[in-house]
């Protein structure tokens, strides 16, 4: 089974905690503060694996998670850092953040990683709040979260050259007669049910990758069918062969197929329409209708296109086909890749160092990021850690807004899980 999307929950890991300790020696009844430093946690990259073709891993697992970094220790040791999760994906592979549809990155380069999600920074150890007034702190840093959130993966197939035209028109036997790939081939409508890929070796390094697109029929545009799980494949190629059954055998008229595949191509995206499309008359050693033919060559010759005129069972004009294509695709310019997108950030959004004061009954309610973290590493039993909390408070301009709303000496503070009474 072919699979070419996925929605998969990431988390890269927590920073470790700051460690309160003092240095004990022997004959060293009181040593200074030795509290080391957490380790950073864990990010998620996404590393492309030119061994992968498809998404089917992700169907099985769905939430990736990277290590958390250590505590910190004693005698001023620092905790490990996170081990990164590694997310191998294959080469065309664009990652979206689920919630805004926003790219974060196209992974088309063999062995590229990206960092998608970054790990939280470890908390400091009391030994760096240590100062020539402050010489025994006894109080850390906590570490901080690690970023998550959901990621669509969208894999759209890297080829320079794509197969396109109806089904059952010839587009796997071409591909089949000139590469080494193997797609399922037969007399009836909708044999390729997923993306073929080969390379084409004309010998003396030359060389391109070709795809059959399954077939495309009216509608697709509009999702009829598979048609947005086929047509985004296009989106990659830089050259279209534009394949025509025009024998005749099945009664149908190959201008009017022609022009239905175009209008799906530029319904879906308007920019397909002006890629370079050759158009490709197969089943030229069986046509049963010399004038529909005739009148078919006429026409496609008078639009502008080159043609060949081909029978790809047989193999007549497909080398000829071939060595054109790779003439021109190297005038083309290189494979579109899609840039990360900047966050466009919401009116009413609010930085992590930020806060936000309500009111639940009579007690004030402080809510943030940033508060979380710096309410985390307090000692409220140490009157220093208290100090460097209401200054930390007040720098941040929460004491501020706090007397704006009308506090009073005595009320209670809700800081997460802490409560305290507040004290100007």
């Amino acid at each position: 089974m072919f699979i070419d999307i996925a929605k998969i929950y990431i988390k890269a890991g927590n920073g470790g905690n700051g460690a309160i300790a003092f240095h004990r020696e022997k004959y060293i009844a009181a040593g200074g503060p030795s509290g080391g430093d957490g380790g950073r946690g864990g990010d998620v990259v996404f590393c492309v694996d030119p061994g992968i073709w498809t998404l089917m891993d992700f169907r099985y697992k769905r939430k990736y998670v990277a290590g958390t970094g250590e505590d910190g220790k004693g005698t001023k040791s620092n905790g490990k850092d996170g081990e990164d999760i590694i997310i191998n994906v294959p080469s065309g592979t664009i990652i979206r953040e689920a919630q805004t549809n926003r790219i974060l990155a196209d992974m088309t380069k063999p062995g590229e990683r990206v960092v998608i999600a970054k790990g939280g920074n470890g908390g400091w150890g009391n030994a760096k709040f240590a100062t020539p007034t402050r010489q025994t702190p006894n109080f850390a840093k906590n570490g901080q979260k690690g970023q998550e959130f959901e990621v669509v993966l969208e894999l759209r197939m890297l080829s320079d050259v794509g197969l396109v035209g109806f089904p059952n028109v010839g587009k796997s036997t071409l591909l089949s007669k000139t590469t080494s790939a193997k797609p399922k081939i037969a007399n009836y409508h909708f044999t390729t049910l997923t993306p073929n890929l080969g390379i084409v070796d004309l010998g003396g390094g030359r060389s391109f990758a070709m795809a059959d697109i399954p077939g495309i029929i009216e509608g697709a545009s509009e999702g009829v069918g598979l048609g947005h799980d086929f047509l985004r494949h296009i989106e990659r190629t830089r050259l279209l062969l534009h394949l025509v059954d025009v024998s005749g055998v099945e009664g149908r008229n190959p201008i009017e197929d022609f022009d239905t595949i175009n209008s799906e191509l530029e319904k879906y995206n308007p920019q397909l329409a002006k890629r370079m499309q050759v158009v490709v008359a197969n089943k030229t050693d069986i046509i049963t209708d010399g004038e529909m033919y005739k009148n078919f060559v006429d026409e496609i010759k008078s639009r502008g296109y080159t043609l060949f005129e081909i029978s790809a069972a047989t193999g007549k004009g497909v080398a000829e086909l071939m060595n054109y294509t790779y003439e021109q695709l190297v005038k083309l310019p290189p494979m579109p890749v899609y840039e990360p997108e900047p966050e466009i950030l919401p009116e009413n959004y609010t930085s992590p160092e930020d806060f936000v004061i309500t009111k639940d009954g009579d007690v004030y309610v402080v809510e943030g990021p940033w508060i979380e973290a710096v309410g985390g590493s307090i000692n409220f039993a140490d009157e220093e850690s208290l100090q460097y909390f209401q200054r930390a408070l007040r720098k941040k301009g929460v004491i501020e807004a706090l007397e704006a709303q009308g506090i009073n000496e005595g009320d209670i503070v809700r800081m997460g899980d802490l409560e305290f009474e507040f004290v100007r």
